[in-house]
């Protein structure tokens, strides 16, 4: 039976999960408190792939006293050998007489084994506890474990009539000082941001992360790059906020790629014969390097791209209180539309929060 104290050690456990938030890939955020007799005597998080698991830092830090303790987990203890043992194997050993674990881990490979093994010890297993907490934190990590594919969100600063900058292409800033510090605490948490050539071209961004919260926070750096258009003097290449992969086309000259090789960047060529590529393969190549989650920060041919193939899973967007009006604006997503309205894509799950003069809302695909 699972009661108010258990709810409030398990939102410690979470509190402690959320800590490696943008870290961890490509493994889930795992959190985990140990308690004795109502006193917290061990707690700890999964901080990077390869670093002990939540249920090991905990458990070590608690030693003898976890011996007749409860363990809270956030999610059930993985069952299979990686770069770290089965976090079963310890939980075992230690003497527990009673585990809460919030969910079951969403690998259809191993959901459930890890509660069934400890039940099959004769440990009291309670399951459940704040499971909807961690399904927005996990979701990274389910879709990347069933698809292979990062879970990608859609970001964008608009005005009211839905322009992403004006005719002439002046787009900073349309939100506010606290929305933009906002934004760079959302691209902590993901793994990568992706623009396209021609945001790169025209703002010359660095894309790395600033916040407070974050100093060393390094990020895969995306650019979409057909015909290999970026300069070895751009902005990318100037500091150390993370690694920088631009995605080429088929028909790209070696000496563009080695001129970009030279100042540090990784080059893709996706693609065979033509300049373009399928955004799919974009997505399936992150995929396969761990990427878990990306953050799309592209201009309105990237965004229309990825909403007419139905690429993203989440959108986020900024409303400020503009009208730039014009047809030669950009605008967040264009493409020929819908036709009808039952033919729109419709948002669900809708969040909002004021920053601000700024309205900051979420909604899934």
């Amino acid at each position: 039976m699972i009661d108010a104290r258990d709810l409030a050690f398990m939102d410690m456990a979470y509190g402690l999960a959320e800590k490696a938030l943008g870290c961890a890939c490509p493994n889930p955020h795992v959190g985990a408190v140990v308690v004795r007799e109502g006193r917290v005597v061990g707690h700890g998080h999964h901080e990077r792939a390869g670093t002990a698991h939540a249920e090991a830092v905990a458990l070590a830090r608690a030693g003898r006293l976890a011996r007749g303790a409860t363990l809270y987990v956030t999610l059930e203890p993985c069952v299979h050998w990686g770069r770290t043992p089965p976090c079963l194997e310890a939980v075992l050993a230690a003497g527990l007489v009673r585990v809460v674990v919030s969910a079951a881990d969403p690998n259809p490979g191993v959901r459930g084994r890890g509660i069934r093994g400890l039940r099959k010890a004769g440990i009291p297993v309670e399951v459940g506890a704040r499971s909807e907490r961690g399904r927005p934190l996990n979701e990274a990590y389910a879709k990347w474990i069933r698809t292979r594919r990062p879970f990608v969100t859609l970001k964008a600063a608009l005005s009211l009539d839905g322009k992403m900058a004006t005719r002439t292409f002046e787009s900073a800033w349309i939100s506010g000082p606290g929305t933009r510090e906002y934004m760079h605490l959302v691209r902590a948490e993901n793994d990568a941001v992706l623009i396209g050539a021609g945001t790169a071209a025209r703002d010359d961004p660095r894309l790395g992360v600033r916040h407070p919260n974050w100093p060393d926070k390094k990020i895969l750096r995306v650019v979409l790059d057909p015909e290999l258009r970026l300069s070895p003097r751009a902005r990318l290449f100037r500091d150390a906020a993370g690694p920088v992969l631009v995605i080429a086309g088929g028909r790209v000259s070696a000496r563009k790629i080695r001129s970009l090789s030279e100042r540090g960047a990784e080059v893709l060529v996706l693609g065979g014969r033509t300049r373009g590529f399928d955004l799919e393969l974009v997505f399936a190549a992150l995929g396969e390097r761990g990427v878990t989650s990306v953050l799309i920060e592209g201009g309105g041919t990237v965004a229309t791209s990825i909403l007419e193939r139905k690429l993203a899973d989440k959108i986020l967007l900024s409303l400020s209180p503009l009208l730039i009006g014009g047809r030669e604006a950009v605008a967040f997503y264009a493409g020929r539309g819908a036709g009808r309205l039952a033919e729109s894509l419709r948002l669900g799950r809708l969040s909002t929060v004021r920053i601000g003069e700024d309205v900051v809302m979420e909604g899934y695909v």
